[in-house]
């Protein structure tokens, strides 16, 4: 089995080799992405974005398309401090986190037109389509707006339970049904608040030497859901 074979879980999803990371179960909202992340670099253009609200993934694609193609990932706030052929080396790769925020339009079009004039690949990750972004320079604006854009949706409650089994698997932890119910109907919807929960759940029940049950993960939520409070004062 390669690298870019599926096999199934017990559950309803698909799973990825791990590739460093931790593993990533495709869902209907994944899985274009997922295919235009297999299908490289065969890719029909040399730059490509992956677009979907916070906590859906894309941070995670990028990272697997990183090992793939031996590519650096840095976030768009770095580009007007390195020079375009130092970010993309060797490999002629380079992925741009959260490239529709805070963005230095100059140094993303001199990045985008070496990697096009070095045969490389760009990949591009942001909370919109780039063709929506709101770029000043007409040039930048007329290449984002032709570039491929693929999106990621928010993760449904199926994924939500299926990524909370396999991290509390990977803990070696057993969770009864009813627990990882109210998780799912309670926590916030994105992979990053999965980790951050399980983690806690991890954390207290260790300390407090108890089982994970309901009550106990009310608990944590309460915990996590002030930390963000007294961190917004």
């Amino acid at each position: 089995m390669t690298d870019r074979a599926w096999r199934q879980l017990a559950i309803p999803f698909e799973h990825r080799a791990a590739l460093g990371e931790e593993d990533f179960l495709v869902s209907e909202g994944s899985r274009e992405a997922v295919a235009w992340i297999d299908r490289w670099p065969d890719w029909p253009s040399h730059a490509l974005a992956i677009h979907g609200p916070a906590g859906c993934g894309k941070s995670h694609l990028a990272q697997v398309w990183r090992r793939r193609a031996a590519a650096r990932v840095v976030p768009a706030a770095a580009l007007a401090a390195t020079r375009p052929d130092r970010l993309l080396g060797a490999a002629k790769a380079v992925a741009v986190e959260d490239a529709d925020r805070g963005t230095d339009e100059r140094a993303m079009l001199h990045l985008h037109n070496l990697v096009r004039e070095e045969g490389g690949h760009l990949l591009l990750t942001g909370r919109q389509a780039p063709a929506r972004w709101r770029i000043a320079l007409p040039d930048l604006a007329s290449r984002l707006a032709a570039m491929p854009a693929v999106a990621v949706g928010r993760p449904d409650d199926d994924l939500i339970a299926a990524v909370l089994i396999k991290q509390f698997d990977d803990r070696q932890l057993r969770v009864p049904p009813e627990v990882i119910g109210f998780l799912v109907r309670r926590m916030e919807r994105s992979f990053a608040a999965i980790a951050e929960t399980v983690a806690a759940l991890d954390s207290l029940s260790l300390a407090e030497r108890r089982n994970i049950t309901t009550p106990l993960a009310r608990r944590v939520l309460d915990r996590l859901r002030q930390t963000e409070i007294d961190l917004g004062d």
